[in-house]
């Protein structure tokens, strides 16, 4: 499969790329700092690099010509110093509407339990969670539902969304994973980036979770 991968120099996307290439897929990164990649990434015949933004509109057009899927590791800034104007879910507007020009559907991301889900049942320890990523990163946390809310607005049609919820990110490279929601029994604080990257390509082939945000975390 062709991949657009995007968020792809932060530690969870070097892990959908470096997965990527050992499940024989091809991938484009678009992104804005390249430099940051590891020097096998670059060099590796499979894999194509286009520098741009997330507001760059022909830029991503080039970097989705004859894409078969986006899967995006990009996330927030969630410290005090994220812009207000939400540019991730501005970015993922562009992004969406560039996908329907290249009859590109399927789409996974990463996304965190602020962006809650009608599955969702109570719990003290994500209200505790989400409350203090509402309060010290707020312009990250109204970034991460207005995302939310983005995806979910696309028509059905068009877009096949899968966002991959996710609790605290550690580097364990144990690749198991759960899918659940919240409040359900099985859910864990932590999950390994390694897991997260092995969830969303599992997902690209098996489409368990279409239109579907499930809280992904550690078994």
């Amino acid at each position: 499969m062709h991949i657009l991968v995007l968020g792809g120099t932060g530690p969870c996307g070097i892990q959908l790329i470096q997965q990527s290439l050992e499940l024989n897929h091809t991938v484009v990164v678009y992104a804005r700092s390249p430099q940051k990649l590891p020097a096998d990434i670059s060099a590796n015949p499979s894999v194509t690099i286009v520098q741009g933004e997330l507001t760059d509109a022909e830029k991503l057009s080039s970097a989705m010509q004859g894409v078969q899927a986006v899967v995006s590791a990009l996330g927030p800034v969630v410290t005090s110093v994220h812009p207000s104007n939400t540019p991730l879910a501005n970015g993922y507007a562009l992004v969406i509407k560039t996908m329907k020009q290249h009859d590109v559907k399927r789409l996974i991301l990463l996304g965190a339990p602020s962006i809650r889900d009608e599955h969702d049942r109570f719990s003290l320890t994500v209200t505790g969670m989400i409350a203090v990523v509402a309060t010290l990163a707020r312009n990250g946390y109204k970034d991460l539902v207005a995302v939310g809310k983005t995806i979910r607005a696309a028509d059905p049609k068009d877009l096949v969304w899968t966002i991959a919820r996710v609790p605290f990110l550690t580097d364990n490279e144990d690749r198991s994973a759960i899918a659940g929601y919240v409040g359900d029994g099985k859910f864990r604080i932590r999950l390994g980036r390694a897991a997260f990257a092995a969830f969303v390509l599992g997902e690209l082939e098996k489409n368990e979770w279409c239109h579907k945000a499930p809280l992904i975390s550690s078994p």
